[in-house]
């Protein structure tokens, strides 16, 4: 695809500065573009490469004060990595979103209703009585259950699996072998120490701009729904128990682990390999960092969590700080124990 720097500005709001009808084909870092590429500036320490790249165009700052002449022409923004992002969305949607009309052999059940301008792929799969809206792309083995409704502009990549009344909002993105809706891990203890398969009868609910990573998996709820709220972002390999609910625009990365009925608030980061006990409470803009254990309930706003169990960061420094010493702190209390006993004793 091809645009104009003039178009690309008017896609961000911005103010040209050189011409604006060059064309641009790629985007590219600042330190490695050639003509035709777009390129930004939001990090100041690669400030130096403004002045020499090749880029055709860079997007700034509208505060940034040139040191030197520059060559490429000049995009300025508020915000240049949002920008920046919101013109690589623009990108994405453009070169991934593309197709349209149906491939055969797609089966679509007689009583399903889908939106004009979407895409089905070979070998998908729509059940009875789904609601699908306008632009929706499905890619090939898609497998869509009974009574899913899946909101205008959403994307499901090669390969997911949607489960029977699921519930997927507008322009969310389900990636590459994502399920949504398997049966929540509910099985009842019998005396004799066999379990018996606790029926799971609830949906998932996905609110509009949530993004599932591939081969994640979220489970169904046993009664009402598990929900993941508006703008969330699930990355890879990610599980999400029965009756989970995940807060707007929280980020859960790889290989993190929630437990059933656990609560997860609005703008909370989960970094990678992060396990969360079951029926938890997690407040607003909770942080638990890398390959932390939540086992209790957190109340106050804005903590953030280390270790496992996890606890409040500072302290978690603290700890480790002093656990790394432990050798010799016990070396000198043996010392001080020994001075302190009687001259016949020691």
């Amino acid at each position: 695809m091809e645009f104009t720097v003039g178009q690309i500005a008017e896609v961000l709001q911005g103010s040209v500065e050189g011409d604006a009808s060059q064309p641009v084909n790629r985007l590219a870092k600042i330190e490695e573009a050639q003509a035709g590429s777009l390129s930004f500036l939001s990090n100041l320490k690669y400030e130096p490469h403004l002045y020499t790249t090749q880029a055709t165009v860079v997007i700034v700052s509208r505060t940034l004060e040139l040191k030197k002449p520059v060559s490429a022409a000049l995009i300025r923004v508020d915000d240049p990595y949002t920008s920046f992002t919101a013109l690589l969305e623009f990108y994405q949607q453009a070169s991934r979103t593309g197709k349209r009309g149906v491939e055969e052999p797609a089966y679509m059940a007689a009583s399903a209703r889908i939106g004009p301008d979407h895409y089905r792929g070979a070998f998908s799969y729509i059940g009875e009585n789904c609601e699908i809206g306008e632009g929706v792309v499905i890619f090939p083995h898609v497998f869509i259950g009974d009574r899913v409704k899946i909101g205008d502009g959403t994307i499901l990549y090669a390969g997911a699996k949607i489960y029977a009344e699921t519930v997927i909002g507008q322009r969310c993105v389900v990636h590459a072998g994502a399920v949504i809706g398997s049966d929540g891990f509910g099985f009842a203890p019998q005396p004799d120490g066999s379990y018996r398969t606790i029926p799971q009868i609830g949906n998932v609910v996905l609110e509009d701009n949530v993004s599932i990573g591939a081969n994640a998996t979220v489970d169904c709820a046993t009664l009402g729904s598990t929900v993941i709220r508006e703008g969330a972002k699930i990355d890879n390999l990610v599980q999400l128990a029965h009756n989970v609910e995940v807060g707007r625009h929280t980020v859960v990365a790889s290989q993190s682990g929630v437990s059933g009925s656990t609560k997860i608030g609005d703008f909370c980061v989960l970094a990678g390999q992060v396990g969360l006990a079951g029926h938890l409470t997690l407040a607003n803009r909770t942080t638990v960092t890398a390959q932390s254990g939540v086992g209790k309930s957190i109340k106050q706003e804005g903590v953030l969590l280390q270790g496992s169990p996890a606890f409040v960061l500072r302290d978690s420094l603290r700890s480790n700080a002093i656990f790394r010493h432990l050798p010799e702190l016990e070396r000198r209390l043996r010392l001080l124990e020994q001075q302190a006993q009687p001259p016949e004793k020691r």
